[in-house]
Order: C-alpha cells, then structure tokens, then sequence
C-alpha cells in the first residue's frame, strides 16, 4: 500500500507521476487544485477522500450558485420557526408548546436502477438517518416514485423491486408510509427516480447538529461494521489503485439490514436522553470520508482518526477503501471522555458495535492513520467545504418556442366518448389506484397515523396528549416543468401545499429534492435555474421557508435527460388531528352537497388527457396564482364548514370526484354546466387553486367562500343509486361504481402481479 510517507518521496522523486484521478471522477483542473491545497501530490487515501467529497453528490459544485437564491429570497420573519435548516442533515421546525418536527427527501435514483431492491431499501435508510441524526426519532416515511412506460419490458423488474425494498426496509423499521406518487413517462426509463422523504419528532432543547466541538472530545463510531459494500456509490471509486484483486470488483450499490436500523435508532434516542451526544453526524453518501471532514471542518477545532479502531466485516481492507465505503446502519458522534464509557454502556445494551476512532485535536487539519501510517493529513474544510463551484452556462433551449405551441387535444362532445374517456382516464396508469404498491407498506404501524392511503396528504399524530398532528405531501410533474420550468415548479409547491391545506393544516415549511439531467448541458442548467427561482419565489409570496434540499443531477439516458422533476415537499400543522379533514364522502345515508372552489379554465398543457390521447407534450402549464392558494389555506382552517375535501390536480374535477366515489363506494350525481361552458374541461381542466367539498351545510360553505373571495359552485349531491352520473346542459354520462372501480383497480396489478416476490428476497 502507498503511504503518506512514501507519497511524500515519491513526489519530491517524480511530482508528474500520474494518479487515476479522472477515473474517480475529478476533472484536470481539480486535481491540480488538491495538489496546491496540500503541496504535494496526495496519498491515494485522500485523493479518494476528496474524490468523493467534491462529487456532484456531496459538493453541490453545479448547483450551489443558484441554491443560494434560496437564503437570498427567505426573510427573517419567514425562518424564524426553522431551527435547522440548508446544510443541515435535516430541516427542524418549530411548531409550538416545545415539540418540534424535522423532515427532509432525499435521491437515490441511480442504484435504484442498478439494484432496484437494495438501491431503494437503502434510500430509505439513508433519509431515516439523516432524521435521526438532528436528535429525532422517525415516525414516518414517504416516497415519489417514477418509472419508465409503465408497459415497458425493464419496468417491470424496477418498479417491483424498488417497491420491495421500500416496504421492506419501512416496515421492518416499524415506520409507516404515509404516502407519495408514482409516475410512469419514457424519460425515465433508463433512469428511474426513487425519492424518499422520512418525517421525525423531537422536543427543541433535543436538536443535534453535526460538528465536532471541544479539544480532546472522542470520535465513536458506532453501528454496523464497515464493509467493501457501497464503494464507489457517490463518485466511481473502481481504479485498480484501489482494487487487490477481483474479489474487490463489488457492487456499488449497498446493502441494506433494516433490524440494525431499527436498533440503532433507539439506541441513539437513549445516547441523546442519556446527554453524552455532543455532535453527530449519519454516514451515508462518502461514509466515513464524509463523516469525519464535515464534523471537523464544522468544529472548532482539528481531528485525529485511527482508521486500525474501525471495526471491519473485510479482510485487508485498504485505507480509502475504509474511508470511502458507504456500508449502511452506522453513524459518528463527539463525546466527552467522562461520557464514553457511558456511550459505550449503551450501545452493549443495545447490541450496537461501538469504537473509539479518534479524537477533536486542536488546529484545523483532518489527520487519518492506517496501520502505523499517515495517509490522510489535509485541512478538513477544504475536504468538507473548498470544493469547486461552477457557474454552469446555461441557455434556454432553442426546442422551447416550438414545445410551447400548445397542439391542441381532442375534445369528445358526445356521451358514448365522453363516457370512453373517462374510463380511458381512470384505468390509465397515469390516474390508476395505486393500492398494488400501497399495500405492500404498512400504512398504521406505531398507531399514530390519521390520514394514509388515498389520502391528499398524510397526517399524524405528534403529541398523544394534546393531539397536535402534521400533515405532509410531496408532490411534483415533471410535464409540467418542461413545459415551463419556472411555472412547473411553482405548481409542484401549489400542488404540496394545497394537499396539506385541504386536511385543514397550516403549511410551515418547505423541503425539496431537485431531480434534472446533465449540468454540463447548458439546456438543463437552464431549466434547473428556473426551477430554483420559481419555487424560491413562489416560497416568498406565501411566506413559507425552504427547510432544506437535495439536488440529483445526471439523470439521464445516453444524452436524453430525464423530465425536469424538482420534487416539493410541504409540512403543515394540526392543532387537533381530530379535527382533520379527510377526502371521504360518508356513506349514502348521510347525503351530501358537492362544492367546487376555484375557477376552471381551458388549460391541458402537459394534462394527463393529453397524454392518455397521445396528442403528444406541448403548450403551456396551467397558471398558478398562489395567493388563491392562500385563500383555500383560510378556508379550510375552518374544519366544521365540509365533511370531506379533495384537491383538484392531475386528471382534474372528473379524476376527483370518481376517486371518491370509489372509496366511499358512494353514488354521486352532478350537473356541472356552470364550471365550464365545455363539458369535457368542465371535467378534465388541471386548473390550479381549485378543490371539491362536500357538505351538510352548503349556505355555511357558500358564505364562507364569498367572505374569501373564492369562486364557489354547487356541482351536486352523494346518491343512494350505484353510480357515477355527470351531466351537462343536454349531455349526460352515467356509468356503475363496480364500472368504474374495476378499471381504476385492474391496471397494476395487471401489469406487474406477476412480478410481486420476485425482487423481495434479499439475496
């Protein structure tokens, strides 16, 4: 192995020796940038560490110049309830009576590809992590999922696998899945996105952040041993300076043990109660590498790592091979010496291998040994925060003009294909039942779920004493965004937001994981700058601060990227989940008024009724105004104005309303010529602000829409008869509800029945 020392006089000897820098993903110039910071050509351990730590993934090298909109467009009134926020692990709220809540979505779209199982299994450990690591016990998950064609051959091994590994690992982990999206378009087909989003619960004297404070204070490194699994995961760790044979040509994706997990998180709440956590930081992306340059550089002070401590499941492992592993279930923390053998008492409770690696030293620089050598001795903010930032060109692309000449779509006028469409719509796998992959998580593990399946958003309970709840939905349309990056984003944050407005929640907070193509494509960089500032000021005017975020670029196939899909994510809060609103329509005894709030207009750009009639992607995405918005928030603030909500989205009034009739397996009849003076938009428009109430009370949800300013319409009653029956001045559709739920319930399973079990078994 090369060591420091040896790297040193080999340096003085031959300073143009060439290393595999480029196969480890660092451009000419940054590699001649590590050797000026250090003055000398690196060890082989840190050419690694900084391999990893100035990657796309870690260093946000293409992206930091326009994420720093975010803090430029956030006022202090607007962060005054964020207790953590950008660069953290996590985003932390503060919701009120001491309680806080912390939540963040992460990517882990390539491994999901490689091995759909272990790649999504292991995205949600990581995002579980990052929750636990700001002092939080995760009480749930959620996740946006999007495939290729849903008929396509590759997706039918994806989407099953990542689908077993989500519920596999989220419910060993005893964590319900409160809800997300699945979208299935060509762009992804050879780079699927698996986003997860984990929600977690902390009181506000318990926030934990990661940086190494205090000289002397010990580095314990604790949870599952470190393996050669996941090397290479976040920048292409495969030169043969780091290999000693095949043996070391492992997958680099990593390998997930959900029951260590679910161990370790209850053994880091009782490190937390215990009081011995001074800082600490999960090991995902980078692992160690990251671990121990960002808790140093965030410190006061240097750190001293014995790489020989960390406890191996591999023989021989070598130094960057230890320090770049992305071996799951482990995490780093900062502890007094009066404390340790407290730490350590803990961690035996719980079963959980626990080491001392290292100590906070004084000084800036990050010092590693291996076996007696030096082989890492670097400044660690330059490891951890110095690496390089690209102002990307970016150009709005030529294609744009003619994308946005809206092509029109076919309008059926007559019942017989309005009927047709309708249920070309429902069993579309646009607007199909998700229940195939619903199913398979557990839903109401840990008995605080309110609001799950089928829900707008999911709720939960918090406080079991006061009933104080939150209410999350993550939400985005990658059509839309390509259409009109600025508008495609805002929308996605009208879209989230609404979803938490319609339980009767109030929205706090805003998280996001921007997914997009190649940065290196001036086209991408366009519509990623784009996205930014439209979601950036879409979060001004409503007041609303980004908590936190991801970006995953590189997602394409060959040079076809994928859709532009920033996902947002919105946190509400419940002063009594009790009082929450659901989308049900009660049953057929207790009939029911049916209100439209809202205006519909002629807008089927990027619809999914255009894409259901193959008229192809064009024109522009409906208008979003988010002061209307705002005014839907007031509205249902008031929960004893409806007895049920349902936001108004993708697939539009018709999509709603069949949805809830279906669930409540309740008739409902409508005349809806006062929505649209177009049957057909009446029933399909994806306008924005828009949402459908039930009532026992129509004059109480009039006057209360008049009072808002809200344009409000009574669209029709729950029936006793079993159907769906839409009419429209001399036009009217009818179909049964069993019509109706067997093509909105048959397409999933159809398609990917065969293929449940085949990817669940982790071999």
């Amino acid at each position: 192995m090369t060591t420091f020392n040896d790297t040193v006089e080999q340096a003085i000897k031959n300073p143009d020796a060439q290393q595999p820098y480029a196969s480890l993903g660092l451009k000419d110039d940054e590699y001649a940038r590590i050797k000026e910071i250090l003055g000398r050509r690196p060890t082989d351990a840190e050419l690694a560490m900084y391999s990893v730590m100035w990657s796309e993934h870690c260093s946000y090298k293409s992206s930091k110049v326009h994420l720093r909109y975010f803090g430029e467009t956030t006022t202090e009134e607007m962060g005054a309830k964020i207790l953590a926020g950008i660069g953290e692990n996590a985003g932390v709220v503060d919701i009120g009576d001491g309680n806080a809540v912390t939540f963040r979505v992460e990517s882990h779209n390539h491994p999901s590809y490689v091995e759909p199982h272990q790649g999504a299994a292991t995205g949600i450990g990581g995002i579980v992590r990052d929750i636990m690591a700001m002092g939080a016990r995760p009480i749930a998950v959620m996740d946006q999922l999007r495939f290729g064609p849903a008929d396509a051959p590759d997706t039918s091994r994806v989407l099953p696998g990542v689908v077993s590994g989500i519920s596999h690992y989220g419910n060993c982990l005893g964590l319900p899945n409160i809800g997300g999206e699945t979208i299935f378009d060509e762009s992804y087909a050879g780079n699927p996105l698996v986003n997860a989003l984990c929600v977690g619960t902390l009181k506000v004297e318990d926030l934990k952040l990661a940086f190494a404070s205090g000289l002397g204070n010990k580095v314990m490194l604790f949870g599952s041993r470190t393996g050669l699994d996941g090397i290479g995961g976040v920048s292409v760790l495969a030169s043969d300076t780091f290999e000693e044979g095949a043996e070391r040509k492992l997958p680099a994706v990593q390998v997930g043990d959900p029951f260590a997990e679910k161990v370790l998180i209850e053994c880091c709440l009782d490190l937390y109660k215990a009081g011995v956590v001074v800082g600490i930081q999960d090991l995902g992306g980078a692992g160690l590498s990251c671990a121990t340059s960002e808790l140093a550089a965030a410190g006061d002070g240097g750190m001293e790592i014995n790489l020989d401590n960390v406890p191996l499941r591999a023989k021989n492992m070598l130094a960057a091979e230890i320090l770049c592993s992305e071996s799951q279930e482990r995490m780093c923390a900062v502890v007094r010496p009066e404390d340790v053998e407290k730490f350590t008492k803990i961690c035996e409770h719980w079963g959980v291998p626990c080491a001392e690696i290292g100590e906070v030293t004084d000084g800036k620089h990050l010092i590693i040994r291996h076996k007696g050598e030096v082989v890492v001795d670097a400044p660690a903010h330059t490891i951890a925060h110095e690496g390089p930032v690209y102002t990307r060109p970016f150009a709005r692309p030529e294609w744009q003009d003619e994308l946005q000449q809206f092509g029109g779509v076919e309008k059926p006028t007559d019942a017989e294909k309005i009927k047709k469409a309708l249920l070309d719509m429902i069993s579309s796998p646009a607007l199909c039942s998700r229940a195939f992959i619903t199913d398979q998580y557990d839903r109401y593990v840990r008995g605080n779920t309110v609001q799950a399946q089928h829900a707008d958003a999911g709720v939960l309970r918090i406080d079991e004493e006061t009933n104080r709840g939150v209410a999350v939905s993550a939400d985005a349309s990658g059509r839309y965004t390509k259409l009109d990056p600025n508008s495609g984003a805002r929308l996605a944050l009208a879209e989230a937001y609404r979803n938490v407005a319609v339980t009767g929640a109030r929205p706090v907070a805003v998280t996001n994981c921007l997914n997009f193509g190649s940065p290196e494509d001036p086209g991408v960089m366009w519509q990623f700058r784009e996205a930014v500032h439209g979601l950036a000021d879409g979060c001004k005017e409503l007041g609303i601060p980004v908590s936190g975020g991801n970006v995953s670029f590189y997602n394409q196939t060959g040079t076809e990227a994928i859709l532009p899909t920033p996902v947002v994510g919105v946190l509400g809060v419940l002063d009594d989940v009790r009082e929450s609103i659901g989308n049900q329509l009660r049953t057929v005894e207790a009939q029911e008024e049916l209100y439209l709030l809202g205006e519909t207009f002629d807008e089927f750009g990027g619809s999914i009724w255009q894409q259901v009639s193959g008229a192809g992607l064009s024109g522009m995405p409906p208008k979003v105004d988010l002061a209307n918005e705002e005014k839907l928030v007031n509205f249902f603030a008031n929960p004893n104005v409806v007895t049920a909500a349902h936001d108004l989205s993708e697939g539009g009034l018709g999509a709603a309303i069949m949805e809830m009739a279906i669930q409540a397996g309740c008739g409902v009849t409508l005349d809806l010529s006062e929505v649209h003076a177009d049957f057909f938009t009446a029933l399909f428009s994806e306008s924005a602000s828009r949402a459908v109430v039930a009532t026992t009370d129509g004059a109480a949800v009039a006057a209360r829409a008049a009072e808002l300013g809200i344009p409000c319409v009574k669209i029709g009653m729950t029936s006793s008869e079993d159907k769906f029956e839409a009419g429209h001045r001399e036009v009217t559709v009818a179909l049964s509800l069993a019509e109706l739920s067997e093509a909105w319930s048959a397409t999933l399973p159809t398609l990917f029945g065969h293929a449940i079990g085949a990817n669940s078994v982790i071999e």
